[in-house]
């Protein structure tokens, strides 16, 4: 039996391949190492350096998300020392933008009298759109960390909300590189990167052009992965986490089948998210999939069948419509022969819908007159 690579966490002994960082034997292990850059299926870079670890014999913290494992290493994941320098990088990021949540409530106020504030005005600056789904919120509550000694930061951008989808706001942004990952190295649109360099330092579309102007698809990829409230989907800014139900669907734009959460409030869809670590699409999906969401509850959409008489629609049965176009196709088959018909499918169908469409057209309408939407 070959010997095995083994590495030591936490005091527990466990194997590993080799290649894995430190982070992916830990998260393979269900040992929880916090992190806010780190974007699985993409380079690890340990920009936030809230990941670090200690490892026996080394002076200095390492990133567990680029540091590859070795044979015999001797890991701490939550020593003093780990914990004390991921208290000090919360505390910086909760500086560097306006995270105002609980975290950051005005300590000249009563929490109460502040939540009283925002709830008047939920379009108030005052309280970040994030709060409550913001993973940077999430990790200064579990190290009890308070922002509320920082007062906002002024910055140098101002939120871009020029285009139908998307709202940017540089004032929230901890520069983690999470968006630029996605778009770069998951979706590969190259639409967005680091621009500028100190204080300056920013993330841009092309050259710094507004995101409506660049090369950007909308597909929202960038959303999903933000880690707090510096990308936030327009129509659904402040239709807060608490207040929705996720119900799992499959996206009906095509015949790939992504999975999707729909977030339900009042029983209105608000806001669709990828479906993550499910198949096939992973949590990516394209503009349409994520933002095209509005025609479901359209006051247009028809939601029975029309039969037309005398040049006027009325409403009808499913059985009444279905019994009315067999008949109607019997006919024309009889009088014009089958290729007098032709049949169009859609790639909005499954894929076995389509296949019953062959079928029948073929089968039943005695024709090879069939054709599909993505080809017309």
């Amino acid at each position: 039996m070959e010997n095995q690579n083994t590495i030591v966490i936490n005091g527990n002994r466990f194997n590993f391949t080799m290649g894995d960082t430190i982070l992916d034997v830990a998260r393979n292990n269900n040992i929880e190492i916090p992190s806010l850059c780190h974007l699985k299926g993409t380079t690890p870079t340990g920009t936030c350096r809230v990941c670090v670890v200690e490892i026996a014999g080394q002076e200095d913290l390492v990133t567990s998300c680029d540091t590859k494992a070795v044979d015999g290493m001797i890991v701490q994941t939550e020593s003093a020392r780990v914990v004390a320098s991921r208290k000090q990088t919360i505390k910086e990021m909760l500086s560097m933008g306006n995270h105002n949540c609980a975290v950051r409530a005005p300590h000249e106020e009563s929490w109460t009298a502040y939540q009283l504030k925002v709830h008047a005005d939920d379009n108030s600056p005052e309280l970040c759109p994030a709060w409550g789904d913001c993973r940077l919120q999430d990790l200064a509550y579990y190290y009890q960390v308070s922002g509320s000694n920082y007062s906002n930061v002024e910055t140098l951008y101002p939120m871009e909300m020029a285009n139908p989808f998307i709202i940017r706001d540089f004032s929230r942004c901890i520069l983690c590189g999470r968006c630029v990952k996605a778009c770069n190295e998951i979706q590969v649109n190259n639409a967005i990167e680091f621009g500028y360099d100190g204080d300056k330092k920013k993330i841009i579309a092309g050259d710094d052009k507004l995101l409506k102007d660049s090369d950007c698809v909308f597909c929202g990829e960038c959303v999903q992965v933000c880690p707090v409230g510096a990308l936030v989907p327009k129509d659904a800014r402040f239709d807060r986490a608490w207040e929705t139900e996720k119900v799992r669907s499959t996206c009906s734009y095509c015949g790939v089948g992504c999975q999707i959460d729909f977030h339900v409030k009042d029983n209105r869809i608000v806001k669709i998210t990828g479906a993550e670590d499910t198949a096939p699409n992973d949590g990516s999906l394209c503009v349409k999939g994520r933002f095209g969401f509005n025609f479901v509850h359209s006051e247009d959409r028809l939601t029975t069948p029309l039969i037309k008489e005398n040049g006027e629609f009325r409403e009808a049965t499913w059985d009444e419509a279905l019994d009315l176009t067999a008949k109607r196709l019997s006919e024309i088959k009889e009088v014009h022969g089958p290729d007098s018909i032709g049949v169009f499918t859609s790639a909005r169908v499954t894929n076995e819908d389509n296949y019953a469409a062959m079928k029948f057209t073929r089968g039943v309408l005695k024709t090879n007159n069939i054709d599909h939407c993505a080809r017309l």
